[in-house]
């Protein structure tokens, strides 16, 4: 994707992001098919032309009636209108990550489909039926999945799953849902987000140890077989990591921090480039040649320094909660859709086969106008 002077269209206007995706164009998308929620979208995962949601909300909002969502809802990527597929949980869905016909979802839950399920639960990616046959006890708060050679990978404040200790890191085989015995690796604090890529698994967190052993501060690189520590990679960002997106290029990350920042490294953990905001970034993803960070920033730093509140020291660009950066050099694109809020922007998920970006947070409004808590971006 090459910056190249084309449009993305924000659900119901116009946003100038000059560039061009290699997926087929698109259609335009309006207010009147995009759904609004009436509570905080968490995560987004794409799967061909179907986004999925979850969150704290209970309804979407399209036309200006409600319509029933219990924390799960998808959208089509294409059209940008509310699917059919319905699924209820009874509490927050914190993470999504499909699977070949099956969507998996962690959070703050104790029922799906008015079936017990203890954060936890798989469901059809068609019907929204819940599996019978995927069916764990946590113990503790999980954060974060991801999915990868036939395994589920979970991270967040776990120190259980079925009775048998682990610490904070989990996974599970895809096609018997059993408890992975083998993956067993060990984190010293909170894991509050997990990516696969590349041949490897990346936890992100607040932790100092792996395995117990020091030096791999807050994003490391695991064996997804056995758990072991991948030691080629070990970055120490200095601040907490939010979100992590891999590509075969590399690894990006989002941390909070005295401002926030957005990172980029080599899959052998060289520090590539890194962008400076005066606020938590808390969500990151990359389409193309283009690397997207959310967050409740309101400004772009012009340099890495910042005040005692995470004000930026030697200038900024005006970028409210959403910045678009190149993937090579990460300097600051042209491309705004501020949105608003406190909190901001909390998800971010791209689709390179529709061409399409996708965001949730807290905001209800995005380049001026009203859109509550989701937007897609698409090509013109």
């Amino acid at each position: 994707m090459t910056y190249r002077g084309k449009t993305l269209i924000i659900g119901l206007s116009a946003a100038a992001l000059a560039l061009a995706v290699a997926a087929a164009p698109a259609q335009a998308q309006s207010s009147d098919s995009m759904p609004s929620f009436n509570g905080a979208v968490l995560t987004i995962a794409y799967s061909g032309n179907v986004a999925y949601l979850g969150g704290d909300f209970t309804a979407a909002i399209v036309r200006g009636k409600q319509v029933t969502r219990g924390h799960l809802a998808a959208v089509d990527a294409r059209t940008g209108g509310l699917l059919p597929w319905a699924p209820a949980a009874d509490g927050r869905v914190k993470a999504i990550v499909v699977s070949g016909g099956s969507v998996y979802l962690a959070g703050d839950f104790g029922t799906v489909g008015g079936q017990k399920r203890d954060s936890l639960a798989r469901v059809d990616a068609t019907s929204g039926a819940l599996s019978a046959t995927f069916k764990h006890t946590i113990s503790g708060r999980p954060y974060a999945i991801a999915a990868g050679g036939n395994r589920l990978y979970l991270g967040g404040a776990i120190t259980a799953v079925d009775g048998q200790a682990r610490g904070r890191l989990a996974a599970f085989n895809l096609t018997t849902g059993a408890l992975d015995t083998r993956w067993r690796p060990t984190a010293d604090d909170q894991v509050e987000t997990v990516a696969t890529g590349g041949g490897r698994v990346y936890a992100g967190g607040k932790f100092h140890k792996i395995n117990s052993i020091p030096g791999y501060d807050r994003l490391a690189a695991l064996d997804p077989a056995g758990g072991a520590i991948i030691t080629a990679f070990k970055p120490r960002p200095p601040f907490i990591t939010y979100a992590i997106a891999v590509t075969a290029a590399g690894v990006y990350s989002a941390h909070g921090g005295q401002g926030g920042r957005v990172s980029a490294y080599t899959p052998g953990g060289t520090l590539r480039w890194s962008a400076t905001f005066d606020g938590d970034a808390q969500a990151v993803t990359v389409l193309g040649d283009v690397v997207y960070a959310g967050g409740h920033f309101d400004r772009a730093c012009s340099t890495a320094r910042t005040g005692t509140q995470g004000s930026c020291v030697d200038g900024s660009d005006n970028r409210v909660k959403l910045a678009a950066l190149a993937v090579g050099d990460g300097h600051l694109l042209d491309w705004t859709a501020d949105a608003n809020g406190v909190e901001g922007v909390l998800a971010l998920a791209s689709n390179a086969e529709t061409g399409t970006v996708a965001m949730g947070g807290a905001f209800t409004t995005v380049d001026g106008r009203t859109q509550k808590r989701f937007a897609q971006f698409s090509e013109t």
